[in-house]
């Protein structure tokens, strides 16, 4: 690894493990600087600013999260509801082991829904727009979730899925659904609710109503209908 590149990694581990443990706000430059024993002015060289330097944990972020889908994609002997299956594991175990990655993919979610829109793009720290980083990010962040579409496409001509079913809108529903899932894990670990249902209770289910509404096994059990798109 050429030198410049193992410093900008060196400063871009320091900053996760600092993130991690004490927060992106209370964390300084300073505090990254002095974790890696590099100079506050030599860590600026590589990183504007503390939100120039997000934005590339963010964006290790979407690279990882890629190999994660690309690695599910790939696998050999199973069939596209398989995959998605796989996938929706494989999510919620990245996101409990880089939960700070996990967590810049969500917020750059939220950056992206403000900088479509002119009014809200306001709302966004200047120093965000500025960063290549940033930009780098609008052009790729949506890679992971091409796997995911071929995923589906599979599925469909494998048979495993039914074959009305929109590739494209069929994924980003299961993707926003399991965004959703993997947020409802702390409310429903919580030991002061009233509802009778647990983490370990909660993934099987959302599985197999996950694979009943892909398969249309939803339907199926209905009286006889004329069946329609689910999307």
């Amino acid at each position: 690894m050429p030198k410049e590149k193992n410093k900008e990694k060196l400063i871009l581990d320091a900053a996760i493990r600092l993130f991690t443990s004490k927060g992106y706000q209370a964390t300084r430059m300073s505090d990254i600087s002095q974790e890696v024993g590099m100079s506050k002015g030599l860590t600026y060289f590589y990183y504007k600013n503390k939100e120039d330097l997000f934005m590339a944990l963010t964006k290790k972020a979407f690279d990882q999260f890629k190999d994660e889908f690309r690695e599910v994609y790939l696998s050999k002997g199973k069939t596209g509801m398989e995959k998605i299956s796989d996938l929706v594991i494989r999510v919620v175990d990245f996101a409990s082991k880089n939960q700070i990655l996990y967590d810049a993919i969500i917020n750059f979610m939220d950056l992206v829904k403000k900088y479509n829109q002119e009014e809200s793009r306001k709302e966004i720290d200047p120093l965000i727009l500025e960063s290549q980083h940033f930009q780098k990010l609008l052009e790729i962040h949506h890679e992971p979730a091409k796997f995911g579409v071929m995923m589906v496409s599979q599925g469909i001509k494998d048979g495993s899925i039914r074959p009305e079913l929109q590739p494209e809108i069929t994924f980003y529903t299961i993707w926003s659904m399991i965004i959703g899932f993997e947020k409802m894990l702390g409310p429903v670990g919580y030991d002061g609710k009233e509802v009778k249902i647990n983490p370990e209770s909660l993934q099987p289910g959302f599985l197999k109503l996950l694979q009943d509404m892909l398969k249309g096994t939803i339907q199926a059990s209905k009286p006889a209908t004329v069946q329609t798109s689910l999307f």
